[in-house]
C-alpha cells in the first residue's frame, strides 16, 4: 500500500499541471470519474509527472502501448530533456501519433521485447531515468491523487471499479480508498482475452492464461507483473473479466449516453459497474481511441 503521505505529496509535486477530473453522475448509482479529459487524454499524466519531478533533470526512458508514452513525452518536454519510449510494434499508431507530437522518439519492438523491457526495468542501449509505468512507487502515488479526488468529491459510494493493466493505477487509487474510506470495495475489470488478475484471484496464485489481442490495448496483459500479485492481495476484493461484446457495449453507452469518448480501457469499469446493484464509481482511464475502432463499434448493430 502506498501511504497517504506520499499521495498527498504527490498531489502538491503535480500541482496544476493535471486536472482535477469531473465526477459525472451516469444515473442513480453510477458515477464516472473522468480520467480521459487529462491533457493527454489518460489518467497517465498523474504519475508521470510526479516521478519525472522528483529526479534531477535528465534524459527519461519508459516502456509503454501508448499512454505513459504520452504521459513520459509530456513530463519530459516540460523538463526540457529527452524522452525515449520503447514501445510493442503493435501499439495502436493513434497512440504513437501523439508521443510523437509532444516529442518522444518511440523505439518499436517485439512485444516480448517490450515486456522484458518491463521486467527488467531497461532497455539495451537507452540510457536515462526509467520511470516503469507500473512498478514505480512514485507513478502510483501520482496515481493515487485519484482517490483523494473521489473522497472529496463524493460522501457516499461502496465500490471503486478500476481497469487493470498492470496494477499501478488500482494500486494508487485503492491506497487512498482504503485508508480514507476503509469500507470501500475495490474491483478490477480486465477484458476476458487477457485477465491475468482475475485467474490469479480464482487460482490462489499466478497462473498461466490463454492470451489474445483485442481492441482493449490499455488494460489486460499476458501475465501478472511479479511484484503486482501481493499488492492486488491487499487491495483488491473481485477481479471480473469482461466478455469483449461488454466493452463494446459501455464504450457505444458512453458516446451515446454521456457523451463521453472512451477507449477500450476506459469502458471496462462502466461495463462491470452495469451487473451490479450498488453505488459505483468508475474510472474512466483514458480516451486514446482509433477514430476507425470507435466508428466501427458506433455502428454496430448491438445497442446497449
Amino acid at each position: 500500500m502506498i501511504e497517504l503521505d506520499e499521495i498527498r505529496a504527490a498531489r502538491g509535486r503535480i500541482g496544476d499541471a493535471v486536472l482535477r477530473t469531473p465526477l459525472v453522475r451516469l444515473d442513480e448509482r453510477v458515477w464516472l470519474k473522468l480520467e480521459n479529459l487529462q491533457p493527454i487524454g489518460s489518467f497517465k499524466l498523474r504519475g508521470a509527472l510526479n516521478a519525472v519531478r522528483s529526479a534531477p533533470p535528465q534524459d527519461v526512458v519508459t516502456a509503454s502501448a501508448g499512454n505513459m508514452a504520452q504521459g513520459v513525452a509530456w513530463a519530459a518536454r516540460e523538463n526540457g530533456v529527452r524522452a525515449r519510449i520503447v514501445a510493442p510494434e503493435n501499439a495502436p499508431r493513434a497512440k504513437l501519433d501523439a508521443v510523437e507530437r509532444l516529442g518522444g522518439e518511440v523505439i518499436l519492438v517485439s512485444h516480448e521485447a517490450w515486456w522484458q523491457a518491463m521486467v527488467e526495468r531497461r532497455y539495451e542501449g537507452v540510457d536515462g531515468l526509467f520511470v516503469h509505468p507500473v512498478e514505480d512507487e512514485l507513478v502510483m502515488a501520482g496515481n493515487g491523487t485519484i482517490g483523494l479526488e473521489l473522497d472529496e468529491q463524493l460522501d457516499g459510494f461502496d465500490t471503486v471499479v478500476i481497469p487493470w493493466g498492470g496494477g499501478g493505477l488500482t494500486t494508487g487509487i485503492a491506497s487512498a480508498v482504503k485508508q480514507l474510506r476503509p469500507g470501500v470495495r475495490v474491483v478490477t475489470a480486465e477484458p476476458e482475452t487477457a485477465a491475468p488478475l482475475a485467474a490469479a484471484l480464482r487460482a490462489g496464485g499466478p497462473v498461466d492464461i490463454d492470451f489474445a489481442q483485442s481492441f482493449v490495448d490499455g488494460a489486460g496483459g499476458r501475465a501478472l507483473l511479479p511484484t503486482m500479485w501481493p499488492r492486488a492481495q491487499e487491495l483488491v476484493d473481485e477481479a471480473v473479466a469482461v466478455p469483449i461484446d461488454d466493452v463494446e457495449d459501455a464504450v457505444r453507452l458512453l458516446a451515446t449516453r454521456a457523451r463521453v469518448v472512451a477507449e477500450g480501457a476506459g469502458a471496462l469499469a462502466l461495463a462491470v459497474a452495469r451487473k451490479r446493484d450498488d453505488r459505483c464509481v468508475c474510472i474512466v482511464s483514458g480516451g486514446n481511441i482509433d477514430a476507425a475502432v470507435l466508428g466501427r463499434i458506433l455502428v454496430s448493430d448491438t445497442a446497449p
